[in-house]
């Protein structure tokens, strides 16, 4: 059996080597004392993506964005999240405490159309899901259904748009959903903490079992590839105390555990961050972090921090209204604007972006 296992993880270990260009991300998922769950993320991107934060809120009118056979919808739930090009949502939360990232994966393969089905633009995958879905179980049970048919637009720097998708609720359950070899395949339970991007998340999951059974205080895997990160992310989340940790809790503010663990969280995404700026030539792959999230999923409070600015910043979800007929409000970063604390009060209203439109083939 040992050997079997080693025979597997070197399969794991080469697929991971020999995998083509992935632009990086880090999700991470952590339950803590007093359920509370956390979600914590890393954008890693090779150029500025002009993000800006948005406050999207219920009883928007929405269309999949892939000409005039789009699925439509109504969003029953509000959402914040940040954008990407101003042409889709990368990241975000709901106000039922469910949260989507979507990360590279250069190995998704998407299934050919189907007649008759709603066809959906790629861009509003992750917008679809903070829309309609309260809980991890709600979604995975309609998405698995396939309801509509994806089409994957280039995007506007004109890099692919190969993505996986996760999601986690204030629950604590999770789920990675990802389009391998044509087909959906969904990996659905608690036990699924960690994602960064290459390989696809079965050999993920090979590679990390591989690194557990050598001992993250032995050895820890140290470049920045994906199936790296994803070790390191995996060894520090677990090591991170699950309550008030009375070495540091006297300086936290508050003396609060969910603000330690919040901090907790954070110093994991930037363990595993790219540093601002990093090239290696001969791998297109590497990308720096852009920015960093976390959401508070039991407090419903949304984190953000910024890999181009020294400032750490929060939105309230009782502080903003997400009623249908409340005005889209846009807080805009993309310029270098500096925030800091709690910064509900300062989002305008603003037309909403236009998701990336992808045209059926």
């Amino acid at each position: 059996m040992k050997r079997l296992l080693s025979g597997i993880s070197a399969l794991a270990v080469a697929a991971a080597l020999l995998a083509g260009p992935a632009l990086a991300c880090t999700r991470t998922l952590y339950v803590g004392d007093g359920n509370l769950v956390l979600t914590g993320r890393n954008m890693d991107w090779k150029e500025d993506m002009s993000s800006n934060l948005w406050i999207l809120p219920s009883g928007m009118t929405r269309n999949g964005a892939a000409g005039p056979k789009s699925a439509e919808w109504t969003s029953k739930y509000g959402s914040i999240v940040v954008s990407g090009y101003e042409a889709g949502s990368t990241d975000g939360m709901n106000e039922k405490g469910m949260v989507a990232n979507l990360l590279y994966l250069a190995e998704s393969q998407y299934p050919k159309p189907v007649q008759g089905k709603p066809d959906l633009s790629l861009s509003t995958w992750l917008q679809y899901a903070l829309d309609n879905f309260a809980t991890v179980a709600e979604a995975v049970e309609a998405l698995r259904r396939e309801p509509f048919n994806v089409f994957a637009p280039a995007l506007p720097n004109g890099a692919p748009s190969t993505l996986h998708l996760s999601l986690s609720d204030a629950s604590g359950d999770s789920a990675i959903l990802e389009y391998v070899n044509g087909k959906l395949v969904i990996h659905h339970g608690k036990q699924y903490v960690v994602m960064t991007n290459s390989p696809i998340y079965s050999e993920q999951l090979a590679l990390n079992a591989y690194w557990k059974g050598i001992g993250g205080l032995t050895f820890l895997p140290g470049t920045n590839r994906a199936a790296d990160r994803f070790a390191r992310a995996s060894f520090l989340l677990g090591a991170i105390p699950r309550e008030k940790d009375k070495n540091y809790i006297q300086s936290v503010p508050e003396q609060s555990f969910t603000y330690q663990a919040v901090a907790s969280v954070l110093s994991v995404m930037r363990a595993v961050s790219v540093p601002l700026g990093i090239t290696t030539p001969d791998q297109p792959n590497i990308s720096s972090t852009i920015w960093r999230t976390v959401s508070d999923q039991k407090n419903l409070v949304y984190y953000f921090d910024s890999a181009t600015r020294p400032n750490t910043f929060w939105v309230s979800f009782d502080k903003i209204d997400l009623k249908a007929g409340a005005p889209v409000k846009k807080l805009t970063i993309q310029g270098g604007e500096v925030f800091s604390g709690e910064t509900s009060g300062q989002f305008k209203p603003a037309e909403p972006f236009k998701f990336l439109p992808a045209t059926p083939r």
